[in-house]
């Protein structure tokens, strides 16, 4: 991909995501991930309503007038966005891959960080760590890591899920809110989820696409796995065959679910084909 190329699909994925985070959820996120509580900020006069608890003895007596102490905020939070890049994240039998959902997915959320000046870091993971950006604030930030997401090639196209999580564990000293972004086809990740939910906020975003469920009856396939490469003839008319994809998979989603209730994580699916916009607002709600 050329430089122009890649420019304007940067700037075609931030004119979309950064309109949904300035009208949806930029207010959603803020209410929904607090600061780390209130901080004092100014005195002034009492007005009828205000909490009698706010009012500033001393400066009431000095002025002979009631005044009460405003309290601000203190955000200062840090957002860290995990992005499973394996071969499995590019497949898509609709309108877009999973790769090119989960890049928006990030991107609105990092831009609605951004509008609470927040700071924005990023973990690209396969069965390895494939590329850190420490968190920092600004727009210019937020379309590096646009940049990364849209063109970047990994090493390998393996997943460990639990590899990535230790990684968060030693770079990511302070309570961070952590969005972890993948199809969740892994195992053994439950314990080290259940070690960083307990020094995290973290969320886990299942995206997935509706032909991944199960295999159609469509004969002899010659199948390609998308994490190790490897080609083979699979009979799609066998019940046998179709039943043990089902079980495999469905083994992955109830393991994703259980992993993330034990370790008290919030989660939410998000499958290709339908509105990511509705299920984060949604998420964001019931977590507000």
């Amino acid at each position: 991909m050329d430089t122009k190329e890649l420019l304007k699909k940067v700037r075609k994925i931030e004119i979309k995501t950064r309109r949904l985070s300035d009208h949806i959820f930029g207010g959603e996120y803020h209410s929904t991930f607090k600061g780390r509580g209130m901080t004092f900020s100014e005195v002034r006069k009492y007005q009828y309503g205000d909490d009698v608890r706010n009012i500033d003895w001393n400066v009431t007596a000095r002025y002979n007038e009631p005044h009460i102490k405003i309290f601000e905020e203190e955000r200062e939070l840090t957002m860290m966005l995990m992005v499973d890049v394996s071969g499995s994240e590019l497949f898509g039998t609709e309108s877009q891959f999973k790769n090119e959902i989960v890049t928006e997915i990030a991107a609105t959320l990092a831009f609605s960080a951004t509008q609470n000046n927040d700071k924005i870091g990023l973990i690209l993971f396969s069965d390895k760590i494939e590329l850190y950006i420490p968190p920092k604030k600004g727009r210019s930030h937020v379309l590096r890591i646009i940049r990364e997401l849209i063109e970047f090639k990994p090493k390998s196209k393996q997943t460990n899920i639990a590899e990535a999580l230790k990684f968060l564990s030693n770079v990511m000293k302070k309570k961070a809110i952590v969005f972890l972004l993948s199809d969740f086809i892994a195992d053994d990740y439950m314990q080290t989820l259940k070690i960083a939910s307990g020094r995290h906020d973290v969320t886990g975003i299942r995206v997935f696409d509706k032909s991944e469920e199960a295999i159609p009856n469509l004969g002899m396939v010659q199948m390609q796995d998308g994490e190790t490469g490897e080609y083979m003839l699979v009979n799609t008319t066998s019940k046998t065959v179709r039943r043990n994809y089902s079980k495999f998979y469905n083994n992955k989603v109830d393991y994703f679910k259980e992993s993330f209730t034990k370790s008290g994580a919030g989660s939410l699916d998000c499958r290709v084909d339908e509105s990511y916009v509705k299920k984060l607002l949604g998420y964001f709600k019931r977590r507000g």
